[in-house]
């Protein structure tokens, strides 16, 4: 699609659709509606619309079809004009959502120096991180190093090569509240309390162990191959990774500007996590099992190579494209932000063509549950944790909280949102998965518990509900099923809705 060529400061960005959905009808009250958007897609590319006999300053960048919404750019005064002109349209300013992955601490001020209260002086520490198992040095991993918890007062930094981070912390010894590491490969994550920390001092992670019960593993096992046949099921992610463990049936990248058919690991790893969570095809303890196996896998990458953020006309141009390549559940691991119209159309207009979105309930620990997730039409998922399925030696322990269920091992996890639109709860502390490189990671979110959801859903879904025609009536018949599959594990509804879905 054609890139913008609006003066930058002076023009934003909108999502222009119709006053209901995301495509105008041919008749009735659409019609006219139906016309400029048709017109617009004409405009791609142009740096203005004749509209009236008016000529109006607009560049429309990218499309969902001829009679779908538009992303475009102009000026304010050109957005009052659409509005006065074509009141029958709706302009809609473009926002931007991230993966619901679990927060982990920031260091938030620096250690003063020449603190003697705290007897450090202005030095570093430098300290290496290795594997458990043989001493290799880990790179990649972030290690922050907490004084004051509570002031959030520390330093952090990033291994090198060697394993080897510098820390401003001062002096050849200081006094750690805490100290956390989070590895970017197969690995543990690491929380170490109230410890002094000497310069040289040597950090030693757990690999991964493929064969463990993580919390997906004790509540769902290793399923059959078959578990999930006949479903298809759409990834609104990052994208998805060429892994050993994957088979992806297609997909989309709905980034505008890039190509529509790289729609692989933008570089970021979560949808490939994602993906693995659903449907991974491997064999413990070369590999790893997904909860649903058996379904296709397509993967719609809305997120930008190498971003951490995607916008509302990506997202709901994939939700669109996955509707047309007929999957039975969508995914999306993301959240943030206010309420947006356009996403609740694009998430509606699913639903009504028998596609239901699983959403990601968002992780600001007991907050209200974020958008999109909070969309009456689709299902939204808080994260469960059970102890005993991560090391005590690992970061996952911040993340056990109140309230516990009828058995006490099983927990909410800290940082789930929670609330009165909470559809199902499903297995997010501490997750292992797959990541690019053909190689694991384990993550913990809203982010996790949601696939492990899907994967479930899916399997929840008899061929009677398949086979009808897709249309609103079809996607309450699978939400009946899917609701119908949970067991409550004994917390409150806000936090678990219908519970857990269970084994089919």
């Amino acid at each position: 699609m054609a890139k913008s060529t609006a003066k930058a400061g002076k023009a934003e960005q909108y999502v222009l659709l119709p006053a209901r959905g995301l495509r105008a009808k041919a008749r009735g009250a659409g019609a006219g509606a139906r016309e400029f958007l048709v017109s617009a897609e004409d405009a791609i590319g142009a740096s203005g619309m004749r509209i009236d006999g008016r000529q109006v300053p607009i560049t429309v960048i990218d499309s969902i079809g001829a009679d779908g919404a538009k992303l475009v750019e102009m000026p304010p005064e050109s957005a009052l004009a659409i509005r006065s002109l074509r009141p029958g349209l709706r302009l809609v300013p473009l926002t931007w959502y991230t993966p619901a992955v679990a927060p982990i601490p920031q260091v938030e001020q620096g250690v003063p120096q020449g603190d003697r209260k705290r007897g450090v002086a202005a030095d570093s520490i430098t300290l290496r991180v290795t594997s458990r198992t043989d001493k290799a040095p880990i790179a990649g991993a972030i290690v922050l190093a907490f004084v004051d918890v509570e002031a959030r007062m520390g330093a952090q930094g990033v291994t090198d090569a060697s394993g080897h981070v510098q820390l401003a912390l001062g002096g050849g010894s200081v006094k750690l509240e805490r100290l956390y590491v989070y590895p970017l490969g197969p690995y543990w994550t690491l929380l170490r309390k109230n410890l002094e920390l000497r310069n040289g001092a040597e950090m030693r992670l757990t690999p991964l162990n493929l064969a463990y019960k993580d919390g997906v593993r004790h509540f769902y096992g290793n399923a059959p191959v078959t578990a999930g046949e006949g479903v298809t099921v759409g990834v609104i992610d990052t994208g998805v990774a060429d892994h050993s463990d994957l088979v992806i049936a297609g997909g989309a990248n709905t980034v505008p500007g890039e190509d529509p058919n790289a729609f692989g690991d933008n570089g970021q790893h979560h949808g490939t996590h994602v993906a693995g969570i659903i449907a991974a095809r491997g064999t413990p303890p070369t590999g790893i099992r997904g909860v649903a196996p058996g379904v296709a896998l397509r993967a719609y990458r809305v997120f930008g190579q190498g971003s951490g953020s995607a916008s509302s006309f990506a997202i709901i141009k994939a939700i669109d494209q996955a509707v047309a390549d007929k999957c039975d559940l969508v995914n999306m691991s993301l959240g943030g932000g206010m309420f947006d119209q356009v996403l609740k159309a694009a998430v509606d207009d699913a639903r009504d063509a028998g596609s239901l979105c699983i959403i990601a309930a968002g992780n600001d620990s007991r907050s209200p549950v974020s958008f999109p997730a909070v969309i009456d039409s689709a299902l939204a998922v808080s994260a469960l944790g059970r102890k005993g399925t991560f090391p005590t030696s690992s970061a996952e322990m911040d993340n056990v909280a109140a309230p516990y269920g009828t058995d006490r091992k099983n927990f909410v996890g800290e940082f789930s949102n929670v609330g009165p639109e909470i559809d199902l709860i499903g297995p997010g502390v501490g997750i292992i998965s797959t990541v690019p490189e053909n190689t694991y990671a384990e993550i913990s979110g809203t982010s996790m518990a949601c696939p492990a959801v899907t994967g479930m859903a899916a399997r929840a879904l008899d061929p009677s509900v398949l086979k009808m025609k897709r249309d609103a009536a079809r996607s309450e018949a699978m939400v009946k099923a899917i609701l119908a599959s949970a067991r409550s594990l004994g917390f409150d509804p806000p936090f678990e809705g219908h519970g857990l879905p269970n084994r089919k």
